[in-house]
């Protein structure tokens, strides 16, 4: 195994990105290594992070040269101590920057035209606080990155891991082995990061990289997410994430990962309104809602986990298990209760255990002998207190059964020397690689390792060792879905026609309001396929009466005007109406209440409309996520849709197949399928309105905030979008919401 890992660190520490890598993608690769190290800031005042850093740099013996810089000081730490850049015996390349804030700026632009060709900050001091100074310093660096063109992380960060080539630029002072392994880790919080790195270890999980990115100046975690997906020892990326600044470079870095195979597990802070605050005041991004995190990231072959103990376990999952061809599960325990606990656990998750096939079963039933209960998961346990070669046997049963895509075994590793059971495990190791099927162990509940068992678990790199039963199941559910991925999915771009796109821009030039009145709003979902209910806009009760007789009964009147955005709250929507006079009627009253209100909301005039019935109620909807851009919604709608919260997310725009995949995501879906023996519904109306919504606010970019139909009507026949709100993201629109 030493040999496999060395092997292992020399290929990282020689992997050179091709001539036609991105340049962030080489700049990183220089970042991680570097021909020398330079300390800008060096001090030996105790316990201060260049001294740590130093100490780190020292004790896990960097290969390359290390140059203090401190104008003050002729040596430190021993060695000599340099007054600047031009004072250096060579070319700077990675610079460690450790002056307070104010001298950053300049540190970066001296360094830069030295010959340097990556950075870290890990001062603090800039875009973390709130002050004006601290700000501007943030302002600055930034243009200083940008112009230098040097590859930055930080400010405000700890440091970072490169194994392959020993390089350990943080203020950790834990006990790190330098070995290049399989998972790579990038975060903004440094303390979050070096805490799963230290997780991974004590599991026996190998880090080869691990980059605290702290505000985010210069590099972005997304460029971390780049760069691994191109190094070819890397198999799972791990991130922390406070939010998302560039949403089309963190989808083009999933995009990347998904193509190389390597699945991006991500921790995402924001999954509360608290955790949203928190991310703002920390790092000042913008955090938008986790549901649409989840909505567009899964697409891309993101694994978003709950917390880092789930983290621990998902990444121990897929970078040892091998990708499952199925979901079809076996497993084997020796005890009637943890049979039952596998049971409902993976049943819970909606997996499910295959049933034995007959050759399979005969085989296990002749080993197990007469009164035994022979299913799956199989119970050896009585057997294997009889006779211990049936536990084995029945292990490789599962493991050679052509039926079986995923093998459980209710087992944990030992804690000590124990002969019988470390043969067994290497026995299965060696299964496990011939077959090329997951072979996953789990411990019912977590377990330390103890050094014996580290040791012991880097000696079987094909099985997986996993702890605790609830959260093995969630990442074993998380192997088999991305697995069922296609590497690639081709960008989908807005299938909108020329005359809906010139009256979008028209509509949205001749705005000036907070958002669009319904009569405008559901003229620009018409022009983008929508179907719209029949109606007419009156100014007069005489002109209602008309339109209602032309429409034909019952029909609905409702106000008009950009200043209302909320109807029924002021009275402005009367339904039912069947004759002449009741359409004259409901036409003056809303007229009456609209001017009795505050504020003297200008009225556009009474909608009279079509009123359909239906045999449900949806919702189909849009918005502009503040982290990852356009989205649209689809689900139970009308007056249920907060009792109900029956919706489902995606990332916009839309084809019609994913459409349908968002429809079949929600109880209102499966409702449209024809429930309980009802007629199925009209799903091709529901489908339309979505790909056209979808068009419809990828097309105006940042301009529209949301877009809201509710209800959608539906029946056997026909779907029509029978009101229609849609927000614009302008400075009228921010001053309303602030109301």
């Amino acid at each position: 195994m030493e040999a496999q890992v060395t092997a292992a660190s020399a290929a990282t520490a020689t992997w050179s990105p091709p001539a036609d890598a991105s340049d962030v993608v080489k700049g990183i690769h220089a970042m991680l290594h570097p021909r020398n190290i330079v300390l800008v800031g060096a001090t030996d005042k105790p316990g201060n992070y260049a001294e740590r850093i130093w100490n780190n740099l020292i004790k896990y013996q960097y290969e390359g040269e290390l140059y203090p810089i401190n104008a003050k000081r002729e040596t430190v730490w021993g060695v000599p101590c340099y007054k600047d850049f031009a004072s250096l015996p060579d070319r700077p390349d990675h610079v460690l920057v450790l002056v307070p804030a104010r001298f950053a700026v300049q540190v970066i632009r001296d360094a830069a035209a030295a010959g340097a060709r990556s950075a870290t900050i890990v001062t603090s001091g800039f875009a973390e606080l709130q002050d004006e100074d601290s700000q501007r310093l943030a302002v600055e660096l930034q243009q200083a990155i940008r112009e230098t063109g040097l590859a930055v992380t930080g400010p405000n960060c700890l440091g970072n891991l490169s194994a392959g080539d020993k390089l350990f630029t943080n203020i950790d002072d834990r006990t790190v082995t330098m070995e290049a392994g399989p998972v790579a880790i990038a975060g903004q919080s440094g303390a979050i990061v070096m805490a799963i790195r230290q997780a991974l270890e004590d599991r026996g999980v190998g880090v080869g990289y691990m980059v605290t990115t702290g505000n985010e100046a210069g590099l972005e975690t997304p460029d971390l997410m780049s760069y691994f997906a191109a190094d070819p020892q890397i198999r799972v990326i791990v991130v922390y994430l406070e939010g998302v600044r560039n949403t089309k470079a963190f989808r083009d870095a999933c995009k990347a990962a998904r193509a190389a195979g390597k699945p991006v597990i991500a921790l995402k802070l924001g999954a509360s309104e608290g955790g949203r605050a928190a991310a703002m005041a920390h790092t000042g991004a913008l955090a938008g809602s986790i549901e649409t995190f989840d909505a567009i990231s899964t697409r891309e072959g993101v694994i978003r986990v709950r917390g880092l103990d789930e983290l621990i376990e998902t990444a121990e999952c897929f970078a040892h298990a091998a990708m499952p061809r199925g979901d079809r599960l076996a497993a084997v325990t020796l005890s009637g209760g943890k049979r039952g606990l596998l049971l409902d656990a993976f049943y819970s998750a909606g997996l499910n255990f295959a049933p034995l096939k007959q050759d399979a079963h005969d085989k296990l039933a002749r080993m197990l002998g007469p009164g035994s209960i022979v299913g799956n998961p199989l119970d050896a346990g009585f057997a294997a207190v009889v006779d211990p070669s049936v536990y084995m046997q029945s292990i490789k049963i599962m493991i050679d059964d052509p039926d079986t895509d995923i093998v459980i075994i209710d087992a944990e590793l030992p804690k000590a020397p124990h002969e019988l059971r470390e043969r067994n495990l290497r026995i299965v190791n060696d299964m496990a690689g011939r077959g090329g099927k997951p072979v996953i162990y789990i411990s019912a509940m977590s377990i330390g390792f103890t050094e014996f068992t580290k040791a012991l678990r880097k000696s079987l790199p094909n099985i997986t060792v996993m702890q605790g039963m609830d959260r093995a199941v969630t990442a074993i559910k998380s192997l088999i879905d991305y697995a069922r991925l296609r590497k690639e999915v081709p960008d989908i771009v807005s299938s909108s026609k020329a005359p809906a796109r010139a009256l979008l821009e028209k509509t949205l030039k001749s705005a000036n309001g907070a958002a669009l009145d319904e009569v405008a709003s559901k003229k620009l979902l018409k022009a983008y396929g929508i179907p719209i209910s029949k109606e007419g806009i009156a100014q007069t009760a005489a002109d209602a009466a008309a339109i209602a007789k032309e429409i034909g009964y019952p029909v609905v009147a409702k106000v008009v005007s950009a200043d209302i955005l909320h109807k029924s709250d002021i009275g402005g929507v009367v339904l039912n109406l069947g004759s002449a006079a009741e359409v004259k009627k409901a036409f003056n009253d809303i007229s009456a209440r609209v001017k009795q209100l505050k504020g003297k909301p200008k009225l556009e005039g009474i909608l009279i409309a079509q009123q359909v019935k239906a045999d449900l109620e949806l919702v189909v909807g849009a918005s502009l996520d503040a982290e990852m851009g356009p989205v649209v919604l689809f689900g139970t709608g009308g007056v249920d849709i907060e009792l109900m919260k029956d919706v489902a997310l995606a990332g916009a725009p839309l084809d019609e197949d994913e459409a349908r995949q968002l429809i079949a995501r929600t109880k209102a879906g499966v409702k449209m399928k024809g429930y309980r023996g009802k007629p199925a519904l009209h799903e091709a109306s529901a489908v339309k309105a979505l790909v056209g919504l979808s068009n419809l606010i990828a097309d105006a970019g940042s301009r529209i905030a949301s877009i809201d139909v509710n209800p959608f009507l539906i029946n056997a026949r026909t779907g029509v979008a029978v009101d229609a709100l849609i927000v614009l993201n302008n400075e009228a629109a921010k001053s309303a919401a602030g109301h």
